[in-house]
């Protein structure tokens, strides 16, 4: 048994327990256990991304086999006691080295139990990055219980610092923690949405599968690269992968993704390029929680711009029961989940700072063929869960024993790409209409050039296939500029309807797409 030597001052770590699953703490060091070394600084190997998809192959051709937890005591660690554990920022690899980048590490704890193994690649050799427990110390005002050392305990994550907005400083923007999770931010935003390497089977009544990234190769970047390089290994009892990130930081932090996967078996549910966000209420449930905020998300919809060039916005919703929407398409330009609301007074939280959370957009490259983007609405009564998964799965799944590449483009930014070539919707309300007892829908377009001239010479196109829809009113809004469409439905005996709305002129689109799945 050892006790963690501490740190009489704390530092800052004003967290909530959903930025652990993120960011989380820091991680700092104290005095020295030689005892415990995982890795010894041994003989360079020659590196390249074509090793790691070898090793995925074969991989998946053996039987898989499930890493070693860490003791209990380590995985009974609270929230508080795990983010006081610290790593000295002197020893993150390539602390006081003239690398543009430097990268930390995250101990093993609480919701992490399983270690991965890092390689820190420099010209082309690769070097094992040893786990030493000297580089960690826990915080004097937190009291831990003696915690054991043995081999299974590593490195359960890693995050990325370089230099951005504050001169001489590098600021953290990428962490990868936790089965395939990872989320970034571009200068100035907050942590939010994540991205995952891989989804399979979720929402099935049977339970999803969460492969995990088990190895990291990051390459060391010359002093004045703007981007970093980090190769993954993925691997799961239904499928193996290969990974390389390219990753640009900036105002939006850019990855190019190569995914090259490997399948144990046949997968018919398999998500690509999944996100994953939370979503509690907005102004369309917000009577379901007793909460000062007017809103709480990461994320407030869901964008796609399809293979026929149209352009959907979907807003979220927090159901009563599980549900699954699926867009189907062929060869999709794009998705992800934005989030649109952008001022202060939208939520209210000068903690968490909701509207400081950046959007996630997918780009894939090359052709994806037929499928669906498809998105997974979970039930959720706190904050803390994330309930929202966004993912393309492909028409045909993919078979056992093949192999299949794929590559994407994710932004991590304010909004996507090529948001706003049409007037976008910025928000939904819906309620009681007053004068009946139909429900009333409004939608809010933002002000932009091909709404300059008003809604005269508009026509609004309503559809639902089960709901009665009443006559639109179109009118200017004079607080943002845009327009306000509302009108009103009866769903009848209906549970659930599928609406769907759009303004045009001449017969030519001139916004995007609004759909909108209503329940009772």
């Amino acid at each position: 048994m050892v006790q963690i030597p501490t740190l009489a001052e704390p530092q800052d770590v004003t967290l909530t327990r959903r930025s652990l699953l993120s960011s989380a703490a820091a991680f700092t060091c104290g005095a020295a256990f030689p005892s415990l070394v995982r890795a010894q600084a041994g003989t360079a190997m020659p590196f390249s991304h074509d090793q790691v998809i070898a090793e995925a192959e074969v991989l998946a051709q053996k039987r898989y086999h499930e890493r070693d937890e860490i003791p209990e005591v380590w995985r009974d660690l609270s929230y508080d006691q795990y983010r006081a554990l610290q790593m000295d920022h002197d020893r993150a690899l390539w602390a006081n080295t003239s690398s543009s980048y430097e990268v930390d590490f995250f101990p093993p704890g609480s919701y992490f139990s399983r270690s991965v193994q890092v390689f820190d690649v420099a010209d082309g050799m690769a070097h094992e990055v040893p786990f030493v427990i000297e580089d960690f110390t826990a915080h004097a005002h937190v009291e831990l219980p003696e915690l054991p050392l043995d081999d299974t305990l590593g490195f359960t994550g890693l995050r990325f610092k370089t230099y951005l907005d504050v001169p001489g400083k590098r600021t953290e923007f990428v962490v990868f923690q936790g089965a395939s999770y990872f989320r970034a931010i571009g200068v100035g935003e907050t942590y939010g949405l994540s991205a995952r390497g891989l989804a399979l089977n979720t929402g099935d009544p049977e339970g999803e599968e969460f492969p995990d990234f088990t190895k990291f190769w990051i390459e060391k970047p010359d002093p004045e690269q703007p981007d970093i390089v980090v190769h993954a290994l993925l691997d799961s009892p239904s499928v193996t992968g290969a990974y390389r990130f390219d990753i640009r930081p900036g105002a939006s932090t850019v990855m190019e993704v190569d995914a090259t996967l490997f399948p144990r078996e046949d997968l018919e549910h398999v998500g690509l390029a999944p996100l994953t966000s939370m979503f509690l209420f907005d102004e369309t449930g917000r009577t379901r929680f007793d909460d000062y905020r007017p809103a709480v998300h990461d994320s407030d919809g869901l964008l796609v711009e399809n293979g026929n060039g149209e352009t959907l916005w979907r807003p979220l919703a927090n159901p009563v029961r599980l549900q699954v929407s699926s867009f189907l398409d062929d060869n999709p330009k794009g998705f992800g989940l934005m989030q649109r609301a952008r001022r202060f007074s939208d939520f209210a939280d000068l903690e968490a700072r909701y509207h400081n959370r950046p959007s996630l957009w997918v780009e894939p490259k090359g052709g994806w063929g037929r499928g669906a983007v498809t998105l997974v609405e979970i039930p959720a009564d706190r904050e803390i869960y994330d309930n929202i998964v966004a993912y393309w799965r492909p028409e045909a799944g993919l078979a056992e024993g093949t192999r299949n590449d794929f590559s994407y483009r994710l932004t991590w930014g304010p909004r996507a790409p090529r948001e706003g070539a049409m007037p976008r919707v910025m928000n939904t309300r819906m309620g009681k209409d007053l004068e009946s007892d139909r429900r009333l829908a409004v939608i809010e377009f933002e002000a932009h050039p091909l709404l300059d001239e008003g809604p005269e010479g508009i026509d609004v196109y309503l559809w639902s296939p089960s709901a009665d829809l009443s006559d639109p009113v179109l009118v200017r809004n004079p607080e943002s500029g845009g327009l306000r469409l509302a009108f009103t439905f009866d769903p009848g005996e209906e549970d659930h309807v599928e609406l769907r709305g759009q303004l045009r002129r001449g017969g030519e689109n001139i916004s995007e797409v609004w759909l909108y799945r209503w329940t009772a």
